[in-house]
């Protein structure tokens, strides 16, 4: 991907750049940056003056040159968002699509998000489970499991998991295997969740 960290030589090529298109006539279209009024009177004074007609025609190219390194850095950063926004919706797929349930919560409990397989695995809809307790969704039985979960969590484990249960219609019970772990920032936990006998590792 594109980075937006300039390094030293990166001017040099961008001048480079902009005075090659200029030599092409392949210059991008211009973003209306503007010649300032200082700059056209400094213009007009050597270009009146037979002897400064030269120092004119420099400035000129000068500012030309610059126009055109404004225009090339615009087309870059629009390149740039593009790829951002490629890259997070590729992302967001991977999330929303995952064969297992995919769970961000607050150390305390309560889903920030879901992806659609764990949505499934709750018997709701990812929607309707964001700002609601997890233990809320699973048997009264296996609550106190996910709360020990949490609790090893704060208390610095690097990754914990248990097994807890869900009743489903009809009475049916679902076994679930449920992996945890907390997000690099540290203000958030990351959860697996598969039906029993699969074990992904967060």
């Amino acid at each position: 991907m594109s980075s937006l960290t300039h390094h030293p030589g990166d001017h040099d090529r961008l001048r480079s750049d902009a005075e090659e298109r200029l030599r092409e006539g392949t210059a991008p279209p211009s973003r209306g940056w503007t010649i300032s009024p200082d700059a056209l009177a400094l213009l007009y004074r050597l270009a009146s003056n037979p002897t400064e007609a030269g120092e004119a025609l420099k400035l000129l190219h000068e500012l030309q040159t610059h126009q055109v390194e404004l225009d090339l850095q615009h087309e870059q950063l629009v390149a740039n968002e593009q790829e951002l926004a490629q890259e997070r919706d590729r992302y967001k797929a991977l999330f929303d699509f995952a064969p297992v349930g995919y769970f961000a919560m607050t150390p305390e409990g309560q889903v920030i998000e879901a992806n659609l397989a764990g949505a499934q695995l709750l018997g709701a809809a990812s929607t309707s489970l964001v700002g609601e307790s997890l233990a809320g969704f699973l048997a009264h039985g296996s609550q106190p499991a996910l709360t020990g979960l949490l609790g090893r969590l704060r208390d610095g484990h690097a990754q914990a998991c248990c097994e807890v249960q869900r009743t489903g219609e009809e009475g049916v019970v679902h076994e679930l295997h449920v992996v945890a772990n907390t997000s690099a920032s540290g203000d958030s936990v990351l959860l697996i969740v598969s039906p029993s006998g699969q074990s992904p590792e967060a």
